[in-house]
């Protein structure tokens, strides 16, 4: 898919204001008066922030004029605007330096995707169905103001909930005031890979309850603990950079990488070293390396919140001795001891926790362990170890996983959430959704769960609105953008708090928002809640909780499921909210270089041991479902362990999404850690079974012959 296809460029001349081609009416062209002078041929370079994860990535956008599809008044046409051809990343700006990944360069595509709603919809069939009629502007938000007066007048304000995807800052605030004014609960985040576990292990042992920005650059040697730092998590472009400038930006001093995980994912392919640790036992591994730190004396033990939450510090870590390690973890005694030392040789080092490691029961323990191995090596707050960007927000929504939370609303709002993908289906969610009396969605198109809603209500583009941005971390100093829209909106879209700010004023009990244009709210003063602000170490503050190892717990009987199952975010779609965008599913896979398709990866230890050859297509069960898919043999893998890329199985996301491939969330267990109630996405057990050949032939399984569906494209 071009870019032609999305910015549609005519060869219309002259000022006639309708052309006829070919003499036929069927293509007539109108062509519409200019709002603006427009000068052809001469590009300008506006700011934006590219919005497909919360990195806050600086953008410099090129705008020059096209002739661009739209609609006036009912009528089909063109017109000539100022319109953005090429996204950037801007290097000026402290997060990413000019750097710029595939998702931040297909987002252009959100614009001007065929599928992007244009004007507000209003439900006509069944639920789910993604039947919707246009309406006004005027009939939507009274549709809305009707619902909400309604709950009013029965005094069950309560019952209004709003779900949100991943929304931070001035987002976040304004859903956030809306539902505390109206007196809704209080907004959540459905955030499938989210952070909650290491936040609130960093408030705990640093008092910050935000993610770190890691100094990479000025680092010797880096242990990661399942942190795709070079790939999905967290700040990619930014910790790339730094990556880089690690490797080979000191003459004579190449730092060392040593990635510990289940299944290698980039940052594991560029390292110099991978170790296979037994799945949920990461912390394991980390103590280890401080007891053999401690014991041998190569750097005295740290002091203060971190050390002290991690029972048995004060006396040596005695249970986390090499020989015990190897049983645990299966990292080999001799291979500890030698990374241990080469930690302390090589200092400044520092070590990464995120991912699948804390995506366990047993999640918060690993972090917080993670957390005491950095004090040890005095990486905090020091030169090539971790910081925390002051005033750098976390998230201000709580994270989303229980149906209960929804059970009892009446009216649902969807900040562009999709919790009917990004939730299994054990969590009940989908189930709450579906027996709520109305909901009212802001996402621009047609998904999963905005499929569901009575009504839509789209908001513009990025790039057709103010945006603002303060990332959590990447920058080892505070970073805020603010940037106007870089072109006029194509479309009847509105930004959203301007239809909150409506909604509001016509309400019989009124909301009054503090803002009430985007402009207003970029330009506010970010809210850092009290929780992420630094807390200062005083003497009359209690003794800090030890807490204790815990050995993992996976759903699923091991005997009946005998594999860990492993979902991770993907390069191209993440947490799957980027599958709509067609230069996204055409780009290969890093590790696997497939497109356009799902797959499930193998040891190729384990596939012989089932029969199974590259390309058969394999069933994949757990407790809660089961989902089909090609088999990919991955060496880099652990034999008991069984990997899906997610982002593809969307029921409704555009043409270039809907029913294309499968969706590993599904058949996750709805486990959860127990202190911060994230869900556990990496604690399912799974089997496996071959169900079909490369080729596409059924196998007979019991005198029935099964179909498998023809879904790969590789």
């Amino acid at each position: 898919m071009d870019r032609r296809n999305f910015i549609k460029l005519t060869a219309i001349t002259g000022t006639s204001a309708t052309l006829a081609s070919c003499g036929s009416p069927e293509n007539t062209i109108i062509r519409f008066v200019p709002e603006d002078d427009v000068v052809p041929g001469i590009a300008e370079w506006k700011p934006s922030v590219c919005p497909l994860c919360s990195a806050g990535c600086g953008l410099t956008v090129r705008v020059m004029d096209a002739d661009v599809d739209t609609v006036r008044n009912g009528q089909q046409g063109v017109v000539a605007m100022a319109v953005a051809k090429k996204l950037e990343g801007d290097p000026k700006h402290p997060v990413n330096h000019g750097g710029l990944c595939a998702r931040g360069q297909a987002a252009i595509q959100i614009t001007y995707h065929p599928d992007r709603l244009r004007q507000p919809m209003k439900r006509t069939g069944n639920r789910g169905a993604g039947t919707f009629n246009p309406v006004s502007w005027d009939e939507a938000i009274g549709e809305l103001v009707s619902k909400l007066d309604a709950l009013a007048a029965a005094g069950e304000q309560k019952s209004l909930s709003i779900l949100t995807h991943a929304r931070r800052g001035h987002r976040a605030e304004l859903f956030s005031e809306f539902a505390r004014k109206f007196g809704g609960a209080a907004p959540m985040a459905v955030e499938l890979f989210g952070d909650d576990v290491l936040r609130r292990a960093n408030g705990l042992s640093f008092g910050r309850g935000q993610l770190p920005t890691f100094d990479f650059a000025r680092s010797r040697f880096v242990i990661s603990f399942g942190a795709d730092f070079l790939g999905t998590w967290n700040s990619p472009v930014s910790q790339s950079a730094a990556y880089g400038e690690m490797r080979q930006g000191h003459p004579q001093t190449r730092g060392k990488l040593v990635q510990v995980e289940p299944r290698m994912s980039v940052s594991g392919a560029n390292a110099d070293e991978w170790v296979p640790a037994k799945i949920g036992t990461e912390g394991v591994v980390a103590l280890g390396l401080a007891h053999v730190i401690i014991t041998e004396k190569l750097r005295p033990a740290a002091s203060g919140t971190a050390t002290a939450l991690i029972d048995g510090w004060p006396a040596g870590l005695a249970d986390y001795a090499p020989d015990r390690v190897e049983q645990v973890t299966g990292v080999p005694a001799k291979r500890l001891e030698r990374l241990a030392r080469e930690i302390v040789a090589f200092a400044p080092a520092v070590a990464v926790v995120g991912g699948a490691p804390l995506a366990q029961t047993n999640g918060l323990f690993t972090a917080l362990a993670v957390n005491a191995l950095n004090a040890l090596l005095g990486s905090v707050e020091q030169p090539g170890g971790l910081f925390f960007t002051p005033n750098g927000a976390g998230s201000s929504i709580a994270s989303f996983q229980a149906a209960s939370s929804v059970a009892s609303a009446k009216v649902l709002l969807l900040d562009e959430a999709n919790p009917l993908y990004a939730a299994p289906k054990a969590s009940g969610l989908g189930d709450a959704i579906g027996k709520i009396p109305f909901i009212a969605s802001f996402a621009s198109f047609i998904d999963d769960t905005s499929a569901h809603a009575d009504l839509i209500l789209p908001e513009h583009s990025f790039l057709e609105t103010w945006v603002a941005s303060s990332p959590e971390s990447g920058s080892l100093e505070a970073v805020t953008t603010v940037a106007g829209p870089v072109m006029k909106p194509l479309h009847q879209t509105r930004a959203s708090v301007e239809v909150l700010t409506e909604v509001g004023s016509k309400l019989k009990t009124p909301v009054a928002l503090p803002w009430k244009t985007a402009e207003e709210l970029a330009k506010a003063p970010a809210a850092v809640a009290d929780s992420l602000k630094a807390v200062p170490p005083t003497a009359d503050r209690p003794a800090p909780k030890a807490y204790v190892y815990a050995d993992p717990t996976f759903a699923g009987d091991a005997s009946a499921y005998p594999y860990h199952f492993l979902p991770y975010a993907s390069m191209a779609f993440g947490d799957g909210s980027s599958a709509h965008l067609p230069w996204l599913q055409e780009l290969p896979d890093p590790l696997t270089s497939a497109m356009w398709s799902s797959w499930i990866e193998l040891n190729p230890q384990t596939a012989a041991k089932l029969g199974i050859a590259e390309g058969d297509v394999v069933e994949i069960a757990s407790a809660h479902g089961s989902v089909r898919a090609p088999a990919v043999m991955f060496p880099g893998i652990a034999p008991d362990v069984v990997a899906m890329p997610v982002g593809q199985g969307h029921e409704n996301f555009t043409r270039y999404a809907s029913k294309r491939g499968t969706n590993p969330i599904e058949i996750l267990a709805a486990s959860t850690e127990a202190e911060t109630g994230a869900l556990a996405w990496a604690a399912t057990r799974v089997k496996v079974s071959r169900v079909g050949d490369a080729d596409g032939s059924l196998i007979m399984f019991a005198g029935e012959m099964r179909e498998h569906p023809h879904e790969h494209e590789r």
